[in-house]
């Protein structure tokens, strides 16, 4: 016959003085897991007689239930118990904290940045797909068919007539598809091309900026340029710009901005948006004019913290990553 009182009498005395939660649990292993005495119990039903299994059963559960109750309600009282203990010394309602894991890293941190500046005057943020057909990339853009990058050199091609899109500027034809002048927006995120060296990478980031409205000059541009500049750098800084060549725009121009060495460097390129571009958009380029400007992230980054190596915004060095 199974010793119920037994184990019964040992239980009541071991839980007698338990005030710790996890003594508590060692008994409630002890007792009700796969290997504690309960199960033991039900398995032995076995080496019993017939008529006695159904009222040994019956004892088991009730033993078992009574067990699993008196565990329950003693863990209660030490919750509380420690609740008490607690509530002077800390506000249990706070938040935890959780340590400071990982960094923003210092792309998304000027990213973020730039997009602000322009949704705060008015311009609005479109985004699209990575992958883009010839017509939107080139064609809308008014790159002619021998241009260099179209090339296998200097593109990724995935066939004939997708690709990984080379600049953000096709975000730009696809919303003026869709959407009537006045258009005032950004567009922004990875660009693609085979590029490598200390100043290049075949992965970058890119924000283009499209205004097409009626009576928009170059002032127009020249004024927003300087404004941009003057809230990235955080302090009035000498700029220039000088005449140069882009498919997409009539006159173009590269901005220059004098750096830490006192040099001129490059910074951007814009200029009047091309009227053949107005023309493939079905916008009339004798009512609306528009301007652009186009610049790599990355480069903004390097020029304004004096980094060298474009690579060391991408080998996760925690270190350089803690400093932004």
């Amino acid at each position: 016959m199974l010793k119920f009182k037994k184990y019964l009498k040992k239980f009541n005395k071991e839980i007698k003085n338990i005030n710790n939660i996890n003594f508590l649990e060692k008994i409630r292993i002890k007792y009700l897991s796969k290997k504690g005495y309960i199960n033991k119990f039900i398995k032995n039903i076995k080496k019993i007689s017939l008529k006695l299994r159904p009222k040994i059963g019956k004892k088991i559960n009730k033993i078992k239930k009574y067990i699993k109750n008196k565990i329950n309600i003693l863990k209660k009282k030490i919750l509380k118990k420690n609740i008490k203990k607690t509530k002077k010394k800390i506000d249990i309602s706070l938040p935890g904290k959780i340590p400071n894991i990982g960094n923003k890293h210092i792309i998304n941190i000027t990213l973020n940045k730039i997009e602000k500046f322009f949704e705060k005057i008015g311009f609005d943020n479109i985004s699209g797909n990575e992958i883009e057909d010839i017509y939107h990339n080139f064609d809308a853009l008014n790159i002619n068919k021998y241009h260099p990058s179209r090339s296998k050199k200097d593109t990724f091609w995935i066939n004939k007539n997708y690709l990984l899109r080379t600049q953000t500027s096709c975000l730009q034809t696809r919303y003026i598809k869709k959407n009537k002048p006045p258009i005032k927006i950004i567009t922004s995120g990875c660009v693609f091309r085979r590029d490598y060296d200390k100043t290049h990478t075949p992965t970058f980031h890119q924000l283009d900026l499209f205004l097409i409205d009626k009576n928009i000059n170059f002032s127009n541009l020249k004024y927003i340029i300087f404004k941009f500049l003057f809230y990235y750098f955080n302090k009035k800084i000498k700029i220039k710009f000088l005449p140069s060549y882009f498919p997409f725009t009539e006159p173009s121009a590269e901005v220059f901005i004098k750096n830490q060495q006192n040099k001129w460097i490059e910074i951007l390129g814009c200029g009047l948006i091309h009227p053949k571009i107005l023309k493939n958009l079905n916008i009339n380029n004798k009512i609306y004019s528009g301007i652009a400007f186009g610049l790599g992230i990355e480069r903004l980054i390097m020029i304004k913290y004096n980094i060298k190596n474009i690579k060391l915004l991408y080998e996760n060095n925690i270190k350089l990553l803690k400093q932004f």
